[in-house]
């Protein structure tokens, strides 16, 4: 089993920053992809940043440049800096992590989520 917890949410007003920490654990045997992923009210969950196991990295546009994601393999932990935030990146944040077991069968790769975090921006 593999647990997937976010934390660092919270209120902010518009121009803040805050950065949330996304842990993976459990029966692990590597990770490929991390990301973070958003839904507000109303709207389907979006991407908001992946970052790979070697490092690459992608963004939603509207963040580009505001964001930054990182990751730490050895603890199986990325994070997202948020800068510059604004009333329209209020929403639930997710942390997905593309676990890889090993199985009877072999490698077997699957995606876990966790419970998300909030983040509101308002003044």
């Amino acid at each position: 089993q593999v647990q997937v917890v976010e934390s660092g949410g919270g209120s902010v007003q518009p121009g803040g920053s805050l950065t949330l920490s996304c842990v993976a654990s459990g029966n692990i045997h590597s990770i490929n992809d991390m990301g973070w992923y958003r839904r507000a009210p109303g709207n389907q969950r979006e991407m908001v940043a992946t970052v790979s196991s070697r490092g690459v990295k992608t963004y939603l546009n509207s963040v580009n440049g505001r964001f930054t994601i990182s990751r730490d393999n050895a603890k199986n932990t990325a994070y997202l800096q948020m800068n510059s935030l604004k009333p329209e990146d209020t929403a639930v944040y997710y942390c997905n992590a593309e676990v890889v077991q090993l199985t009877s069968e072999g490698a077997r790769g699957r995606p876990y989520w966790g419970q998300g975090t909030q983040v509101t921006v308002s003044s």
